[in-house]
This record gives structure tokens, C-alpha cells and sequence, in this order.
């Protein structure tokens, strides 16, 4: 039996898991770090936790499963992106990494609009220019840190770091490539126009290899620490939003998936980027050589719904708690005893500003619609349906070729199926929902690692990793209802937007 080490790095820890060649989970471990925040605007990490947390649970995960090292076939990666850490030709950390959610580099985004206007920068990379990318944070740091910024060999991310540490490479993939917004996106290299107007030298950017290319054995010291074998075969990994798109099975044109996490996001497979004419889409350079990754995120979802649940539905968490109750089932069921359309009410779900479609910060959230006859579960459905109305119009963004026939939910949010069947309907397309909705990561990395070792011949073996646990099929007498909702929901963002 081979098997496949798959890593994900995300923002609050790595999560490991060792596959067998048959799609099965035998072992997985997770190792925590910090984040850093000395202000609002400011997110870092440290890289020496990301080894550390990566070599201590590679060594657990070999210790405590059994596994002969000799038999694990090859590593690879998902990696939290659009960071920024600059190392030196050692391979050092110079600075802790300003990772994705540092917002400090403002005025460097606007520096680079100065040169590169809004329409044409999103024609080069797929993506608007914000302050969440990593080339607006490697200007940040020319800036005001010119000694580092002197001394680095390359800008990296998460994975990209790993995989240094492991091979002495300094390498990226594609999707991480894409996540610095300093990317070609048509060409899959870097954009030296881009580069140019940032003012970041293109000898400070790794090279750029696909996602399943076999980058080197893993180095002697490397193996001793995290206890590997020299033998195991370093795969490059992608981003994990990319490698996830993997993980759900979406690695054919036309696939697509959805993620109902605290944010949310709907992503396709197409042979072409999608270059949406309002912007409200980005596209992602996919794990899959020759196919990309449309995408439209919804800033927050599922943590509206906590919000929901934590401040409206106080009775019921304290029925829930004495009863035994899941407060879940009965927050669905009371969303259940309202008609579909809310009896007319609207919710607009921006309760921390939105991303796509809207790309608004300071659009805020509103019930809208409200009367005499307006009951508590009215409320309750309103608030499912105007999370899945923004998430439709994100669907209709990615989705402009209608070539999209089903869609995969994964995330928390996928385990509930009143919300499954009401995407279904709004869609207008069956949801699927895997046996395994929180794994997609790990599944894409560990997917991306037999190929790029040789275990599998092709992507399609994602399929030996997913099983379709239930389908939900729309109801076309709903979909039209809702077609009809969800230009009423249009027409409410847009009568407030000028109140923020």
C-alpha cells in the first residue's frame, strides 16, 4: 500500500492527513499556531511556526499510524494565500508574513492604479487590485522596511515555504502566483507590467511550476526532522481555495462547487479565465494544467448566520440547551413553516460589507419588507433565502456560459439540507453533498500529489476520494419564483447602497 501525505496550511493551523492510494483517510492530525495583530489593519504570521506545526504533525502522523516512512509515495499542499513573506537566499525568514488578511498596504494599491487603471489591471490578472494581495504587500515592505526588502531572495507563501524547506527550491504554482495580483494570467507567468508599475523586482518572485510537478525528494535533514524519507517525492501543492476545487471533484469544464463556510464561495472549471464585464467574478489559475477556476466570494455567510442564531434566536438557544434539542433543527424548522418568499420579506445579508457581487465595505445589512402580518419564521426563512439570493447572483457570475449541470456543497453549511434544497431551487441545477464536506483541501492536495508522483494516471481519481451521500433536484415552479425574488433582492441592495 502507497500512500499520499497531504498538508493543509491554513490560517490557524496545518492539518495533516495520510491517504492510502484508495482515497482513504487513515490517520490525520492537526498542530495550531498564532496570529499576530498589532492593529485593525494588520495580520502576521510567523513561518517557523508553519515548519514547526508541519514537522511535528508529519511526526506524529508517522508515529502513531504505523506507516513505514518508505511507503508514504509523496507530500504535496494546500496553503492559505495571497501572502507575503520575504526570505533570503538561505532560505530565512526575514520578517514574519504578512499573510491575507493584512489590510496595511492601501496606498500602495492606489499607487499601482496611478499606472494600471481598474479595468485594465483585472484584464491582466483576473482579479481587482486590493490591498489583500501580495505584491501590494511586498510594496508595503520596499517601503518601510527597505533593508528587507534589499535583502530578499524571494517573496513566498505558506506551501511555497514548506516546500523550500523540504527541497531548497524557491518555487510557486500557478494559483499562488495568481494570488500576488502580479500574474499573467493568459500567459501563466509573471506580468511585468504589473511588476513594473509596483516597483518589485521580478528576480525576488520564485518560478512558477503547475501544481502537480514533481519538485524534488525530500532532504536529508528535512526527513530526519519531520520523519519522512529521502525517498518521498516533494509535489508542489496549490493555493487552498484552488486545491479544494480539486478536492470537490470539480477537475472537468463545467464542474463547479461551493463552499459554506464562514464565508462562502462558488467556484467553476472552464478552459478559458472568465473575464466578467461588472467585475463581480476573479478567476483562479486552476491545479489542473490548461483549466482555470471562476470564482465569486461572499464576504460573509455562514458567520451571518451565527449572528442570526446568537442574537434573534436567544429563546431557542436557551429551549435548545434544556431540551437537548439541536438549536439547528429548530431554527430549520421554523424556516420550513414559512412559505418560499418569505411572505414578501427581503434580507440583505452585508453585515461586514460585501465582496462579490457587490464589492462594497460599507454596504451594511437591512431587513426589508417588513408589515403587521410579518410572523417570527417569515424572519427566520427571509435570512436563509437572502444568503442564497447574494450566493445565486454569485453563481450567475461564474456561470455565464450556462454550462454548469450540477453544484457540490462542502463546508459547515452543506450539512444542512432545507438550505441544500433551497440553493437547488434558487440555482436552478441538482446540489450534491459528499459524504466528507469538511476535507476538500486535504482531498485536493492528496489528489494533486498522486499525480505529480506517478500513483495516479489523472485528476479523475478524485473519485476514489468522493462519495455522493444525497442529491437535491430543483423545483422549476420554485426556480422561477425565485428568478423573480432574487431581482426584487437586486432592486433592495441598490435603493440602500447610497446610504452607505
Amino acid at each position: 500500500m502507497r500512500y499520499l501525505l497531504a498538508h493543509d496550511i491554513g490560517t490557524s493551523g496545518d492539518k495533516a492527513t495520510l491517504f492510502t492510494e484508495d482515497g482513504t483517510a487513515a490517520a490525520s492530525c492537526l498542530k495550531s499556531y498564532p496570529l499576530y495583530q498589532d492593529s485593525p489593519l494588520t495580520a502576521e504570521q510567523d513561518a517557523n511556526d508553519w515548519w514547526e506545526a508541519f514537522r511535528s504533525s508529519t511526526l506524529s502522523l508517522v508515529r502513531e499510524s504505523g506507516v513505514d516512512p518508505e511507503d508514504i509515495a509523496a507530500v504535496s499542499f494546500s496553503g492559505q494565500m495571497m501572502g507575503c513573506l520575504p526570505v533570503d537566499c538561505e532560505g530565512r525568514p526575514l520578517r514574519r508574513s504578512i499573510i491575507w488578511a493584512d489590510q496595511r498596504s492601501q496606498e500602495e494599491s492606489d499607487l499601482i492604479r496611478e499606472k494600471i487603471d481598474d479595468d485594465r489591471f483585472y484584464k491582466i490578472v483576473g482579479h481587482r487590485n486590493t490591498p489583500s494581495y501580495s505584491i501590494q504587500k511586498a510594496m508595503w515592505i520596499k517601503k518601510h522596511e527597505r533593508d528587507i526588502y534589499d535583502r530578499t531572495r524571494a517573496f513566498l507563501n505558506a506551501k511555497d515555504f514548506i516546500v523550500l524547506r523540504l527541497t531548497g527550491r524557491f518555487l510557486t504554482d500557478p494559483s499562488d502566483a495568481n494570488s500576488t495580483d502580479a500574474f499573467d494570467l493568459k500567459n501563466l507567468k509573471w506580468s511585468e507590467e504589473i511588476l513594473e508599475a509596483s516597483g518589485i523586482d521580478i528576480a525576488k518572485m520564485p518560478e512558477i511550476v503547475p501544481s502537480p510537478t514533481f519538485v524534488g525528494n525530500v532532504k536529508e535533514d528535512a526527513a530526519k526532522a519531520c520523519g519522512l524519507s529521502v525517498s518521498t517525492k516533494v509535489i508542489m501543492g496549490a493555493g487552498d481555495g484552488v486545491a479544494a476545487n480539486v478536492g470537490a471533484g470539480n477537475v472537468i469544464p463545467g464542474s463547479a462547487y461551493l463552499c459554506l463556510g464562514t464565508s462562502a464561495w462558488v467556484a467553476s472549471t472552464a478552459t478559458a479565465p472568465v473575464f466578467d464585464r461588472l467585475k463581480r467574478s476573479v478567476t483562479w489559475a486552476h491545479a489542473v494544467p490548461g483549466l482555470f477556476s471562476p470564482n465569486a466570494t461572499m464576504q460573509y455567510c455562514c458567520g451571518t448566520y451565527d449572528w442570526f442564531r446568537n442574537t434573534i434566536m436567544t429563546d431557542e438557544m436557551k429551549t435548545a440547551e434544556k431540551s437537548g434539542k439541536s438549536v439547528h433543527d429548530m431554527i430549520r424548522e421554523m424556516a420550513e413553516s414559512s412559505a418560499p418568499g418569505s411572505n414578501g420579506l427581503i434580507f440583505l445579508p452585508h453585515l461586514l460589507g460585501e465582496r462579490a457581487p457587490r464589492w462594497n465595505p460599507s454596504v451594511r445589512g437591512a431587513y426589508i419588507g417588513l408589515n403587521g402580518m410579518t410572523k417570527r419564521e417569515d424572519i427566520v426563512r427571509s435570512t436563509f433565502e437572502g444568503i442564497s439570493y447574494n450566493l445565486a447572483l454569485n453563481f450567475d457570475a461564474v456561470n455565464q456560459d450556462g454550462s454548469i449541470h450540477e453544484i457540490t456543497l462542502i463546508g459547515g453549511g452543506a450539512k444542512n439540507d432545507f438550505w441544500a434544497q433551497l440553493l437547488a431551487d434558487m440555482f436552478g441545477v441538482p446540489t450534491v453533498i459528499p459524504s466528507e464536506t469538511g476535507d476538500a483541501n486535504s482531498m485536493g492536495a492528496a489528489v494533486i500529489a498522486g499525480v505529480g508522483s506517478g500513483v495516479f494516471d489523472g485528476f479523475d481519481a478524485v473519485d476514489r476520494f468522493i462519495h455522493i451521500k444525497k442529491k437535491f433536484m430543483p423545483r422549476p415552479e420554485l426556480t422561477e419564483l425565485y428568478r423573480k425574488g432574487k431581482e426584487r433582492f437586486d432592486k433592495c441592495y441598490k435603493a440602500v447602497e447610497a446610504l452607505y
